[in-house]
């Protein structure tokens, strides 16, 4: 009896403990209730005024059987601790890759163009304020990465600041990104599920998590009904297929695409550069990449005979070797042999075979829009210089190793260390020669690449709603030379939107003191700025100083060394 009297308390105290965890007389404020089981979390009151959950997954490893399917419901768990990141999805790291440690560090600079992460990894994480407040803008936020990198770990997109600043949960989640999570490949196609046969995981990955969201935020104080989707570059290029997509009625309610578009060649002016390519580019990619692992494996000699094999084999078999293959020896095929690009496959399901054609006829999510570019955004792509008519070369004359450990160990209030003529080609010096010049060379992007997909996405909304903004970003403050090399480049916004200044990739090279009262309060106006769309679907805020209209009309974000400089145009 002793012992059962034992055994009945040690499962009553136990019970309690739990039930105090759920809300009870002494509640955990960072043990939460989620629909697969219970997450705790870190208090961070003290440091950062939130509480965050890192690392809930929010799909099954799509590994094995089930690599380029659509997510599956994570199975259930008990009790699970969510304190740190989870992995990245898989890459051939870049210099905004995870690195070998799932975070900026020196690792980055010697796993360049080498798989990293892993392709468990579709997990997310929440931030919210340190209070009992309820009922708050919940933000999801997709990074960047050219849809082939990038990982909710990096410093730059830590949603602390953001959630205490716009008192409102912050979500971040990975999605595959690459081959994993955009490939067009006929003999994986079954007819079975139309989901699984998009080829579109990635934007999947994403449709999963807002239902994550929908299902389980108000556990963390956030309005299900309140969903504000931000995402940047490839971000933002998913934050306007999840516009257009049939399948995210109800998911989200306002959107926020940054610096991004989903335009084809034929929404157009001739010479624009398209921010979407047809399901057709995707299947030769994906065709190309089966010959070439085939080629590999000896089964083939040439593009030809590998044709001639896959002929042979049924869709199953093809399907079959190719989720056995290595993921490394996959990323590695591609890095030798190409092709890299990636994003959303325009087939009809998931995305629009023509999402501007299926906004402008009224059939997307008719949400609240904040979109926005940089006045420079060229100037982070001087790698793509050589592909400038008529010919050219790349804008760097150092690698990105030798880029990397420059601005990782740099100094920004010491006297510079290097010139322009240290890391630009000659050929594009002096920087601001008319035609020839660097800053023509990334104007050109800006022009033909950025803005024709802007307006057209923009004019196109607005013919149906007339809540849309947009905002342009022109802050150049960093210490020389870097204001020249990089100015108001494509994604130098983010530090601003999270309030993060570092340590990660440009910190060093943009954060001086001399800039730190200007770049603060331009953070704080861009915050606010986010906080009230979030909450009222409107960007209009007293920090502002003006009246932001819509577009066509644009608000000016910049800021002198010493304080915000905000107009309209």
């Amino acid at each position: 009896m002793k012992i059962r009297k034992f055994a009945g308390w040690a499962v009553f105290a136990a019970a309690g403990t739990l039930l105090s965890a759920c809300g009870g007389s002494d509640p955990n404020p960072v043990a939460r209730a989620t629909v697969y089981g219970q997450v705790v979390g870190v208090d961070d009151s003290t440091a950062s005024g939130t509480y965050y959950w890192k690392g809930i997954p929010f799909a099954k490893p799509p590994v094995g059987t089930l690599r380029w399917k659509a997510p599956v419901e994570p199975a259930a768990w008990g009790v699970r601790n969510t304190q740190n990141f989870g992995n990245a999805c898989i890459q051939n790291d870049r210099v905004y890759g995870p690195g070998a440690n799932n975070t900026y560090d020196a690792t980055i600079g010697t796993t360049l163009n080498t798989p990293v992460g892993s392709e468990d990894c579709l997990t997310l994480n929440i931030w919210r304020p340190a209070n009992d407040a309820k009922d708050l803008p919940v933000i999801l936020f997709l990074y960047g990465g050219s849809n082939i990198s990038g990982y909710t770990a990096d410093p730059v997109y830590d949603g602390a600041n953001l959630a205490k600043a716009a008192n409102a949960v912050v979500v971040t989640a990975n999605y595959r990104v690459g081959v994993f999570g955009f490939f067009n490949l006929p003999q994986l196609k079954t007819g079975t599920n139309a989901n699984d046969d998009s080829g579109n995981f990635a934007i999947l990955d994403n449709i999963q998590a807002l239902k994550f969201i929908q299902n389980n935020i108000g556990n963390f104080g956030g309005n299900k009904n309140n969903v504000t989707v931000m995402g940047q570059s490839a971000g933002a290029i998913n934050v306007w297929a999840l516009v257009a997509s049939p399948q995210t009625a109800g998911l989200f309610h306002r959107a926020a695409p940054l610096s991004g578009g989903i335009s084809l060649a034929s929404n157009l002016p001739n010479g624009a550069l398209a921010t979407l390519s047809p399901a057709s580019t995707y299947q030769a990619q994906g065709n190309a990449l089966l010959n070439n692992l085939l080629i590999a494996d000896g089964k083939a000699t040439d593009t030809t005979s590998a044709q001639t094999y896959v002929a042979t084999q049924t869709n199953a078999q093809i399907a079959d070797y190719m989720r056995a293959k290595d993921a490394n020896t996959i990323l590695t095929t591609i890095f030798t042999k190409g092709p890299n690009s990636s994003g959303p496959i325009p087939e009809g399901t998931v995305v629009p075979v023509d999402p501007i054609a299926a906004m402008a006829a009224g059939n997307y999510r008719k949400v609240p829009i904040l979109a926005s570019n940089t006045s420079e955004e060229g100037k982070l792509f001087q790698s793509l210089f050589a592909a400038l008519p008529p010919s050219h070369k790349p804008g760097f004359i150092i690698s990105d190793a030798t880029r990397f450990a420059l601005m990782m160990n740099y100094k920004p209030d010491a006297a510079p260390t290097v010139t322009l003529s240290d890391l630009i080609d000659a050929a594009y010096l002096p920087i601001d020669t008319p035609t020839t010049g660097y800053n023509a060379a990334a104007a050109y992007f800006t022009n033909n690449f950025f803005a024709p997909s802007r307006d057209n996405a923009l004019n196109t909304l607005v013919a149906n709603q007339q809540n849309v903004w947009f905002y342009q970003f022109n802050w150049a403050q960093e210490p020389a030379p870097w204001n020249d090399v990089y100015g108001a480049a494509h994604a130098f916004d983010l530090p601003f939107i999270f309030g993060n200044f570092g340590p990660s990739l440009f910190s060093n090279v943009a954060n001086s003191t001399a800039n730190k009262p200007g770049r603060l309060a331009l953070s704080k106006a861009m915050m606010d700025s986010i906080a009230a769309f979030a909450k009222n679907g409107d960007p209009n805020n007293a920090s502002l100083g003006v009246t932001w209209q819509p577009w066509p009309k644009k608000l000016i974000f910049d800021a002198s060394q010493t304080q915000a400089q905000i107009t309209t145009q």
